[in-house]
């Protein structure tokens, strides 16, 4: 053909020109669905989705777990007491559901009614509480995973009902099959009311973890997290509050208005599905699963915003040099360091607030509660002496973890802690920190109790044996920080937790820290409570001296054992 270049072809299956020596030849181009083995148009677009079963996700939070354990006899023992409690609250539960078979059937539907919105109400707050502890739990963890977002949602429910505590709450409410059903077909359609209730508590409960998850991670969202826990305690304690104010001297008659209130919630309908039967059972059990479908849709379009939306914790943050107060009355050295730095703790983190908050709270509702004995002498001074030093031990034992909230960071004292004095002076520092917050601070409770009480006066000996109280249980909190340590989570909860696996040692130690402080309290105060009130005066000096005692002996221990006590201190949150 005229004008034709021989070395140039236009047809799109020519044979490209020989390669040179030693350059290998290149393969001629094929189209992708035509490749030996692939299906028409398997590499078109982009690669399907992996089919992953839930399962996988069950197996990875058994190895999170099980890694956790691995390498540590108090983790170990830990999780042990955990599996225990759960074992015995489940057990409990159960013959407490089952028993109420004994009862009026009406009584019954309400005790049900009541107890299955707690249930309900505990899976939604709990979780938001706990937030940061599990991450099965926080979609920001599971984000780069190559699944769609229903099949993670499908994952996450699987995990969400791994561990002993779903289980437990599982075996308490069947007992509720075994209270108020009769015949088979009751409880058949029992048994499928409580699964769907079971499934409603998880799936809101994932919701709001879900919808929250990006508030949570944020510091405004925390301290909102924990003012509304307080209000959640307060809450919890109105029952008590009208019985022992007399609005109702009838328990009964309480339980049956609740009942009454929350006969169409989702977990009356539940109640009464389990003991109704017949037409009224698969009505409850018909809007039940309505309900479940909606909340999982619903929680399905909240992991798919959460999963593309940006996270509010990674946002820079302006830093101001202080040197703050204790600079200004300490002289320079590890101790005015010590404190600065714990102050700024309880100042800036959430959950050294929530700490404080919780003891004042705790201390307010027990003033409110025994105000109502107008009895004279021990027993009238006791009215503000009982608050006071609750709160004064509630406030201690926020130190019974003292070096977990340092995490990491605690490495940073080998540089300049060579002895067990430099360890003795870490915890002073703590202990002055503290300090400072809670005497003013327990002076006001001992008012506002006193004032309840009906003698201000009675404010003085409360406060002085509260301060005494305060030193004995700073003194307790120093040797469970090194004896029973264990990690706080990193920032992401505002409530002091442990890492996963050790929330049996943070039970042991916070209990164990109340009860050390308690016992160790009784020479002061029984004496008080026997009439004998000059004893408030030896309050302060026994405290102080146990305190002083305690540092030392917290001293030698921590440094002889620094090893055991950061890698406690540092699991992996």
């Amino acid at each position: 053909m005229a004008g034709h270049d021989p070395e140039v072809s236009t047809t799109p299956n020519a044979v490209p020109d020989p390669a040179p020596p030693g350059v290998p030849p290149v393969p001629p181009l094929t189209p992708p669905s035509t490749r030996a083995g692939a299906p028409a148009g398997a590499f078109a677009g982009a690669p399907a989705a992996a089919r992953v079963s839930p399962m996988v996700f069950v197996r990875l939070k058994l190895r999170l777990v099980a890694g956790n354990l691995r390498g540590s006899t108090q983790r170990r023992l830990g999780f042990v007491f955990t599996v225990l409690a759960a074992i015995v609250v489940a057990a409990f539960g159960f013959m407490t559901m089952a028993g109420l078979r004994f009862v009026p059937p009406g009584l019954a539907v309400d005790a049900v009614t009541v107890l299955f919105t707690f249930l309900l109400v505990g899976w939604v707050i709990v979780p938001l509480m706990m937030f940061g502890l599990d991450d099965t739990v926080d979609p920001s963890r599971l984000s780069l995973f190559p699944l769609r977002t229903g099949r993670l949602a499908t994952g996450m429910f699987a995990a969400s009902i791994t561990g002993v505590w779903p289980a437990a709450t599982l075996v308490v409410t069947s007992g509720a099959v075994a209270g108020l059903a009769d015949g088979i077909g009751e409880v058949l359609l029992g048994a499928v009311a409580v699964l769907l209730h079971f499934a409603l508590c998880v799936v809101l409960s994932r919701l709001a973890t879900t919808a929250l998850s990006g508030v949570l991670r944020s510091r405004r969202g925390r301290d909102v997290l924990a003012i509304s826990a307080i209000f959640v305690v307060l809450a919890a304690q109105v029952p008590n509050l009208l019985l022992n104010g007399g609005m109702s001297t009838d328990p009964e008659v309480l339980l049956g208005a609740m009942a009454s209130m929350l006969r169409w919630t989702p977990s009356g309908l539940a109640a009464h599905a389990v003991a109704g039967g017949g037409l009224v059972a698969v009505t409850g059990i018909v809007v039940l699963a309505a309900l479940v479908a909606v909340v999982g849709w619903l929680w399905i379009a909240a992991l798919r915003r959460a999963l593309v939306t940006p996270d509010a914790s990674t946002e820079g943050a302006a830093v101001r040099d202080s040197g703050g107060l204790s600079a200004r009355f300490l002289p320079y050295g590890p101790l005015a360091a010590v404190v600065g730095k714990e102050l700024k703790y309880a100042r800036r983190d959430p959950r050294g607030r929530v700490g404080w908050f919780a003891a004042v709270a705790v201390a307010g509702i027990m003033a409110f509660s025994i105000n109502n004995n107008d009895d004279g002498g021990a027993g009238g001074i006791g009215l503000a002496l009982a608050p006071a030093c609750l709160g004064a031990a509630m406030i201690a034992i926020q130190g019974c973890n003292a070096f977990g909230i340092d995490g990491r960071s605690l490495w940073m004292n080998t540089v300049v802690y060579g002895s067990d004095r430099d360890w003795r002076v870490d915890i002073a520092g703590r202990h002055l920190a503290v300090t400072v917050i809670a005497v003013p601070l327990l002076v006001l409770l001992s008012v506002v109790a006193a004032l309840l009480a009906g003698d201000v006066l009675w404010a003085v000996p409360a406060v002085i044996t509260a301060w005494g109280v305060l030193g004995v249980g700073l003194g307790v909190g120093a040797l469970t920080s090194v004896l029973l340590p264990y990690t706080v989570p990193e920032r992401l909860n505002a409530f002091t937790g442990a890492a996963p696996g050790q929330g049996g040692i943070a039970f042991l130690a916070s209990f164990g820290a109340l009860i050390g402080t308690g016992l160790l309290s009784l020479p002061i105060l029984v004496p008080m409570a026997l009439g004998h009130l000059w004893v408030c005066a030896l309050a302060v000096p026994y405290g102080v001296l146990l305190s002083w005692g305690a540092r030392r002996v917290a001293g030698k221990v921590a440094f002889a054992r620094y090893p055991a006590l950061l890698e406690a201190t540092s699991a992996a949150t």
